[in-house]
């Protein structure tokens, strides 16, 4: 993708228009469905990767300009969730290197939560 001021500029209407989408529908999951589980990340995960998957196969087919890919995907699906990203590169991966395809979604998966702790405890630490 070519960097220049109008890709810049369709990520960035994308972003807002993805954040903006995943603070309503998951207001609206968590208000409709309350569940112990962050059942509202889930959906909203599993809904993006789905997405980023039908978008890279028709890109695969259909070479749209970078404005809309930097829109629909670095933008829209970044901000949704970058989960999507994350499903379509270990799915592509999977399909060229068994090994590597699991060790990106391991690493991720284990990463993700292990910085995620790392970070949360380092704060707790900082603040007590």
């Amino acid at each position: 993708m070519t960097i220049t001021p109008a890709t810049l500029t369709a990520v960035a209407i994308g972003g807002a228009i993805g954040a903006v989408t995943r603070f309503y529908c998951a207001s609206m999951i968590i208000k409709h469905f309350p569940h112990e589980i962050p059942i509202a990340t889930l959906i909203i995960n599993l809904s993006g990767s789905f997405i980023i998957g039908i978008l890279v196969a028709l890109f695969i087919h259909f070479t749209p300009s970078d404005i809309l890919k930097g829109f629909l995907i670095t933008g829209f699906l970044g901000a949704l969730t970058t989960y999507s990203t994350f499903a379509i590169e270990s799915y592509i991966l999977l399909n060229s290197s068994f090994y590597y395809g699991i060790l990106n979604i391991v690493s991720n998966a284990l990463g993700t939560v292990v910085a995620a702790a790392l970070g949360f405890k380092l704060i707790e630490t900082l603040i007590r």
